[in-house]
């Protein structure tokens, strides 16, 4: 059977493995409010490239994380509530290069070769899509494709906001979280897509920064509470007769949150790439990407109570991808494998490449390069 085709095989399988990693998440929401974490951030190096990273993470389980390379004219069809694959059917204008969890078609960030990039980061308890009418399936599409839709339709944002108006975003279970979308062009315009209340709203993303609930605007508003963080060190400074001196340098953002919730890490993800050195290439600020990424690794062990046995996994951070947008390459690193992977779209013809999925982690182990000192 080749790769198209193994694609496409067994579509009752394919619902319920990905539904049973949904479902886990939805009870990891509703009982523990742990599970789903994504950071991302942009960095703008001097050679005005346009550089885009996040990480995912899901303590819930270990998920089943691949790469799909997609050519020109490959034809998916979404699912639909109830387990049917009967949705919206689109074919790929563009070709595109796609992390996925659990099954190929659910693309959680990618790249096409028209400069395009799409991810999908968790929304719970905040999203609401629109109600599902099996009366219009031809235009219904699952959350988990749209990076899919996104990134096989078009070449820019505003192509996306025009389109969005004709398709019906829906979940496939009401009881699994909601998510929201992170869409950037090779101009560097980068917007976040919300659903609530049934309606698409767009949002100017000039910080490029973005993790999960609440919403982008509330995230936005919050950074005024942090209004006091400065790069460098603060003091010394005096009150009354008390002289004051920090201990250490970066003492001016003392007050940065720590913790892993989507505010804090929003805040702290802001704070840290706003205050990036810019680097003199894409490649320089994809290094960079990686290494301000390291702050957001979440231990598994935190986001459990003290009496549960956290999850057998390295990390609740299963892998880390920078995207170089002006040269077409998308990057990944993994909770099993440090090492960093590339993927270069500049030499792949699109146009003639198969359909193919493969593991991000070809052996699940830390490659380890030993050292032998001179005799």
């Amino acid at each position: 059977m080749d790769s198209n085709l193994r694609a496409r095989h067994n579509v009752g399988m394919t619902f319920q493995k990905l539904f049973s990693a949904l479902l886990i998440g939805t009870v990891a929401i509703a009982h523990t409010n742990t599970g789903h974490a994504c950071t991302g951030i942009t960095l703008a190096p001097k050679d005005k490239s346009v550089v885009v990273a996040r990480t995912i993470e899901w303590s819930g389980s270990e998920m089943t994380s691949q790469y799909v390379i997609v050519p020109q004219g490959y034809t998916q069809k979404s699912f639909v509530p109830g387990g049917q694959k009967d949705g919206l059917e689109f074919s790929a204008l563009y070709g595109y290069v796609g992390l996925a969890v659990e099954e190929p078609e659910y693309v959680v960030e990618g790249l096409n070769e028209a400069g395009l990039s799409a991810g999908l980061f968790y929304f719970p308890g905040y999203g609401q899509y629109q109600a599902y009418d099996p009366a219009d399936n031809a235009e219904t599409i699952s959350d988990f494709q749209l990076v899919s839709w996104i990134l096989s339709r078009f070449s820019t944002i505003d192509q996306v906001q025009e389109a969005i108006k004709d398709v019906r975003v829906v979940g496939i279970d009401p009881r699994s979280s909601t998510v929201h979308w992170r869409i950037a062009d090779f101009t560097g315009r980068q917007v976040v897509l919300e659903i609530t209340g049934g309606v698409p709203h767009f949002y100017e993303n000039t910080l490029g920064v973005l993790t999960n609930a609440p919403g982008f605007e509330w995230q936005m508003t919050n950074l005024n509470n942090y209004v006091n963080l400065a790069p460098g060190t603060a003091g010394p400074t005096n009150i009354r007769n008390l002289h004051m001196t920090a201990f250490g340098g970066g003492s001016g953002m003392l007050g940065l949150p720590g913790d892993a919730t989507p505010p804090s890490r929003f805040v702290r993800a802001a704070f840290y790439a706003a205050t990036a050195v810019p680097q003199n290439t894409a490649y320089g600020a994809v290094m960079q990407a990686f290494h301000i990424l390291n702050n957001f690794d979440i231990p598994v062990g935190i986001q459990y109570p003290i009496d549960q046995v956290p999850t057998p996994m390295p990390s609740a951070t299963q892998f880390t991808a920078v995207t170089d947008m002006t040269n077409r390459i998308l990057y990944y690193r993994t909770m099993y494998n440090s090492v960093i992977r590339a993927i270069d779209l500049s030499k792949i013809d699109f146009g003639d490449v198969t359909y193919q999925t493969h593991p991000l982690d070809a052996i699940r182990e830390q490659t380890v390069i030993q050292i032998t000192p001179d005799a």
